[in-house]
């Protein structure tokens, strides 16, 4: 027996070894997304989603590096083996499920409309029709307003939210849809001071379940162990913990 488990615990440390001397590499987009993905002036990241992956690494016991990669690049990026894990505000859709699996999903929010102050907006496809509509392009959010939108109004596709925020400060655009969390962010500062939220979007299946980590199909033993982290960090308080130093609302997938 204590063979054994002296056999176990040298397994323990190879593994560990081997974890820190081959991290995983988190893919995430170039350009930030605040709250969730938020790069410092060091070059560092931070954010939601950056101290909720280092924890859920934590208890993976896995040594982990952020990566970044551009947003509409990044499932090739993870597929041809460049990262391993996509932890970015990604939707879980049929559709990308063809090509990655997901995680459980680790946050769920709606999707939000915004638009200058004192402008009236009826939001159905009638009502926008004829209206320059912003969005981040290869989105949920953009699939969305292609489908219901794209017959009446312009639509206009953006690599970053950076840029589709500063187009309708400058008038560029009418209406943007972008994640509600991410809307409330950019209107409690001083570039949104001009701007107010025109209504949520109605819930529809284009949204997905929610927000998951993308990982390739053939890592089934780490979509395990992601999805039984998640679980654990959800279960302990550890979810919460972090997401209240970013959110006033419960974002967890539980909460819909």
């Amino acid at each position: 027996m204590n063979r054994f488990r002296a056999l176990i615990a040298a397994f323990a440390v190879l593994y560990c070894a081997a974890a820190a001397a081959n991290p995983l590499r988190i893919g995430i987009a170039a350009e930030p997304y605040p709250p969730f993905t938020i790069k410092q002036s060091n070059g560092q990241w931070s954010g939601f989603e950056v101290e909720l992956v280092r924890k859920l690494c934590q208890r993976l016991k896995q040594s982990c590096q952020i990566a970044e990669v551009s947003w509409d690049g990044i499932i090739p990026a993870l597929n041809s083996k460049k990262i391993d894990v996509i932890f970015n505000s990604m939707s879980i859709t049929p559709e990308r499920e063809k090509v990655i699996a997901f995680s459980l999903p680790y946050y769920y929010t709606a999707s939000e409309f915004v638009g200058p102050k004192g402008q009236k907006a009826v939001l159905s496809p009638a009502g926008l029709k004829g209206k320059t509509l912003g969005v981040q392009s290869a989105t949920t959010n953009a699939n969305f307003l292609k489908k219901y939108y794209g017959a009446g109004s312009v639509i206009r596709y953006y690599n970053t939210q950076d840029e589709l925020n500063a187009d309708l400060v400058a008038g560029r655009v009418d209406l943007m849809l972008l994640d509600a969390l991410a809307a409330s962010d950019f209107l409690g500062g001083k570039d949104g001071s001009g701007l107010e939220s025109k209504g949520l979007a109605p819930k529809d299946p284009l949204f997905g379940p929610g927000i998951g980590a993308g990982l390739r199909k053939t890592d089934v033993a780490l979509k395990r162990q992601f999805d039984q982290a998640i679980l654990q960090l959800r279960a302990d308080g550890s979810f919460d913990a972090i997401q209240k130093k970013y959110f006033k609302v419960n974002i967890s997938p539980d909460a819909k």
